[in-house]
């Protein structure tokens, strides 16, 4: 018991204390929590001897459902538009080509067993949204690559997923059954996007028409929404993870009381759920297994990293007209995380053989992963000529919390650089009748707005409107700083000429 009250207080309170002072140089959040598991575990300190694995199994799915939920509520419609095809084939086809790349490899050329193969190639077959962006937060994209890549990470665990689940299951229910396996595919990819949009649709309606008066009881409701989603889909049989993925897509997507609310909710249940699922996956690592696993290990690194994603990416975005630094980019950008890991827990928790294996190798290939690609992603970006310095987040936002229908909205727009460039002022923007402007943020300060008040390059501009405006709004604010770089661009091209 002083295990869970103290141990277990003093490990998520040292995640977060090393993750704020690791900031500074990019590592991700996960990577702590993973690092401080393994340092509170048996083989270090062993403050915690852990090693229940059907319990972190049980645990890391719950987890998962909320990552997964609020992956998807944090995905907008505009952007899965904008590039759909190469997302989304990525998300599916070119997890099984990753997959089948890592497979053929391992067992064709390298000869492990068929079992080991299989089982490595479908678990470690997705990306991590998560490990990535928060390595990428500093660096600026192109809009199109960057949405690629956060669209593919958010929307590829499902499929990986699913072809754990089908593969783990094929090996503990025998030979003889391959054909009901593959038909459970099926029905598992199908009928739970369905079975998410419809129970979507009729929790919107019931945010609607409810009128609590505690605040709180939104955010229960919530809960108990994320949680019937994936039960009921895994009571027919569904994948409960593309459920609640979907799910949340379509909530994110629509206007309903108390969304800004229930946005910040799951972002909190997410957030405990990705560092507390680490934690205690570092936990389950006993690093002195490693001694005769590591050059397996690094491997699977360099099968995966060097073939199977390169294979995926090329093959996967055939006639799409992405130039070669792009794919190069998305290549090297394929950083395994969460996902991989909590699948790694399923032989195991199956009760099969080869599962402790298993859940070592894909620890430490995607330990590899985050501090190979992670540490060099940022690199990679700049020496391809494709990032540029990004503008800091904001220190300081509002939030409209709602407590009915209204289709008003905070909207939050930053302005482009150069940084301190003066802009319009705000008496001459032509913005939407009923928009006002409620906050600047500039660096450290908050600027009261007012009419002759100058914007700059790098302002954080938040606007109160209604959602049908939003789109008026963003252009009468970006409008003025296009025509500086315009006139920027011709000043320096006219330099160029007469020098």
């Amino acid at each position: 018991m002083d295990v869970i009250y103290i141990i277990g207080p003093m490990l998520l309170i040292a995640v977060v204390l090393a993750a704020v002072w690791l900031d500074r140089w990019s590592v991700p959040v996960i990577l702590v929590a993973l690092g401080a598991g393994i340092v509170f575990g048996s083989d270090v300190l062993n403050l915690w001897n852990f090693g229940d694995m059907h319990l972190t199994n049980q645990v890391a799915n719950i987890a998962l459902v909320f990552i997964l939920f609020h992956g998807g509520f944090c995905t907008r419609r505009d952007t899965m538009k904008s590039v759909a095809l190469p997302a989304l084939g990525l998300a599916t086809w070119g997890v099984i080509l990753t997959a089948a790349v890592t497979f053929a490899v391992l067992y064709k050329v390298l000869g492990w067993s068929f079992e080991k193969s299989v089982l490595l190639a479908v678990i470690i077959s997705s990306t991590d949204a998560a490990a990535t962006f928060s390595i990428l937060r500093r660096q600026s994209l192109p809009s199109k690559l960057s949405s690629t890549v956060e669209i593919e990470s958010a929307a590829n665990d499902p499929m990986a997923i699913l072809m754990t689940l089908v593969a783990v299951q094929g090996f503990t229910s025998g030979q003889s059954q391959w054909y009901i396996v593959i038909l459970s595919f099926f029905w598992k990819f199908t009928a739970a996007p369905l079975l998410g949009w419809f129970l979507a649709k009729a929790a919107l309606w019931l945010y609607n028409r409810l009128c609590p008066q505690d605040r709180g009881h939104y955010y229960v409701l919530s809960l108990g929404v994320i949680l019937l989603i994936y039960g009921l889909a895994e009571l027919i049989h569904a994948s409960g993870m593309l459920a609640v993925f979907v799910a949340g897509f379509i909530m994110g997507n629509h206007s309903f009381v108390h969304k800004q609310g229930v946005f910040n909710f799951s972002s909190a249940l997410s957030t405990m759920a990705n560092i507390g699922m680490f934690a205690l996956m570092g936990l389950l690592v006993f690093p002195h297994q490693w001694s005769t696993l590591w050059l397996d290990g690094i491997v699977l690194f360099v099968v995966l990293t060097l073939a199977a994603r390169p294979a995926a990416v090329w093959l996967g975005t055939l006639g799409m007209g992405i130039n070669w630094k792009n794919k190069l980019f998305i290549m090297w950008a394929g950083l395994r995380g969460a996902v991989p890991i909590v699948l790694a827990t399923y032989p195991a928790a199956a009760d099969m053989a080869i599962g402790q294996d298993i859940f070592n190798l894909v620890f430490f290939a995607v330990l590899l992963s985050i501090l190979v690609q992670g540490s060099t992603l940022g690199l990679a970006a700049k020496r391809l000529g494709l990032s540029t310095p990004s503008q800091p987040k904001p220190l300081f936002n509002l939030e409209l919390i709602t407590m009915a229908e209204s289709d008003l909205d905070l909207v939050v727009v930053d302005l482009p650089g150069p940084k301190g460039v003066p802009g319009a002022m705000i008496r001459d923007l032509q913005l939407p009748p009923e928009a006002l402007i409620t906050m600047i943020t500039r660096g450290k300060e908050v600027i009261p707005p007012k009419g002759s008040t100058c914007l700059q390059g790098w302002d954080h501009v938040t606007v109160l409107a209604h959602g049908k405006d939003e789109g008026a709004v963003r252009q009468a604010l970006l409008a003025p700083f296009e025509q500086i770089s315009k006139e920027l661009t011709s000043g320096h091209q006219g330099v160029l000429e007469s020098v």
